[in-house]
């Protein structure tokens, strides 16, 4: 069975984005040495992306080609009469079992790329399998949170840190079963 990964950054106060959803603080920190934290070889590793409305809007808006066109893309929202488009297949109805049904086809890895509700929902039943937690050295106050305030209490193993010059932490969690 092919797992779902959270792979997501968040400020230290627990923040994937500014309010009006902008990430522009990802790019704020000295990287000397051009690390990719395990981007590229991370994105080999899947070849579906899993995504809310919200997130999607928001790639688009940075005005650059989509990031993800060699993956199938989903995309999940309650907006009705949304059209597929060339990269994206959107999804509205019976989300949970849509990604019960993908996670159990043949393929790599599927990446939750997020946002916060989406994230949530799937965290609730049990969906995600190892959550890649990028801390990035940086507060934002305010912000969207990596979860909602309905999470579920759930048991996670911390299977690695690892720790980048530019003072970025990557935790990888894998979950535990119930």
């Amino acid at each position: 069975m092919r797992k779902i990964i959270l792979y997501i950054a968040q400020s230290l106060d627990g923040k994937i984005a500014r309010l009006n959803g902008d990430v522009d603080w990802l790019e704020r920190f000295p990287n000397p040495e051009d690390e990719d934290y395990g981007y590229a070889s991370f994105y080999a590793s899947v070849d579906v992306t899993l995504m809310g409305n919200r997130t999607y809007e928001k790639i688009l808006s940075f005005g650059i080609d989509f990031p993800y066109a060699d993956k199938e893309n989903y995309v999940f929202t309650q907006q009705k009469g949304k059209q597929d488009t060339k990269f994206v297949k959107f999804i509205g109805d019976d989300l949970v079992s849509f990604v019960r049904v993908i996670k159990k086809e043949e393929g790599k890895n599927i990446w939750l790329v997020g946002g916060s509700e989406i994230n949530t929902l799937l965290f609730n039943e049990g969906l995600i399998d190892e959550i890649y937690l990028f801390t990035m050295p940086v507060t934002l106050g305010e912000g969207i949170p990596l979860f909602t305030d309905q999470l579920a209490e759930r048991q996670l193993h911390l299977a690695e840190v690892s720790s980048y010059s530019s003072g970025v932490i990557l935790k990888k969690y894998r979950l535990l079963e119930e």
